[in-house]
């Protein structure tokens, strides 16, 4: 069964104790547009579906369901500490014990994953654009609690800068907070007023402010491969990949 996950790993140098991965919508139970792994509670699926999902991914992981710590994610900023209580309201986790796994649901939004140089911190971070502008990724790494220089930040599967069309209101949000996010958009050229946004090119941005300079990944669209990915721009009704890290073993904090 488990073998039938397809599910990306991240290249980028972590630590060996640093387990991390993106799932696929590939390997589930889940039938009509949730096919087949999606690991949203929150979409109109079978919640037994998405149990069975969820419980795949956890043997994937070599580690019991109940190591998850699965978010109320509402694109905000918020960050919650893992382990945790319940089912926070929040948009990124972050840990320093192992066997602890930090988990984050996207299907179209940026998942950020975070390491630092001695696997002894790690984070996932759920970054739609509201997230990004609002400092998602800045108040991860300050709880993260490590120099800049000290992390390594890997950007998973999203929607692509050839599919991503937005309002001349983001884009002035953004530019607002910082200008030279001007050149991560240009003018669509299906409809006046609005702009094709390079969401990884966002997210490269705020982290280098930050001082961090291993970034990796940053490859996918979301929208443009069916096959592999599900889409909220594209489907509207649909599953949610989950992208997941946590430390297997080694130091802890």
């Amino acid at each position: 069964m488990t073998s039938e996950l397809a599910v990306i790993t991240p290249d980028w140098p972590a630590p060996a104790q640093v387990r991390a991965g993106c799932t696929t919508r590939q390997g589930g139970v889940s039938a009509s547009m949730w096919a087949s792994l999606n690991l949203g509670s929150h979409v109109q699926d079978n919640e037994a579906d998405v149990q069975e999902n969820r419980r795949r991914l956890a043997d994937w992981s070599g580690l019991p369901p109940d190591r998850f710590y699965w978010l109320n994610q509402v694109h905000g900023t918020a960050v919650a500490c893992v382990p945790v209580e319940g089912v926070p309201e929040a948009d990124a986790g972050v840990t320093g014990q192992a066997g602890q796994v930090c988990t984050v649901l996207t299907a179209d939004c940026l998942p950020v994953l975070f390491c630092d140089l001695a696997g002894s911190r790690v984070a996932a971070v759920h970054a739609g654009w509201r997230g990004l502008c609002g400092g998602v990724l800045e108040q991860t790494v300050a709880a993260l609690g490590r120099p800049p220089e000290q992390l390594l930040a890997w950007l998973g599967p999203a929607i692509g800068p050839e599919a991503f069309e937005v309002g001349g209101e983001v884009r002035e949000a953004f530019v607002q907070a910082d200008a030279q996010a001007a050149s991560a958009f240009r003018a669509s050229p299906a409809h006046s007023g609005h702009y094709l946004a390079d969401l990884y090119r966002l997210a490269r941005q705020r982290l280098r402010s930050l001082g961090l300079t291993q970034i990796y990944g940053g490859e996918y669209c979301t929208v443009s491969d069916p096959t592999r990915f599900f889409s909220y721009r594209r489907d509207g009704i649909t599953g949610r990949m989950a992208s997941v890290i946590w430390i297997e073993s080694g130091s802890e904090s």
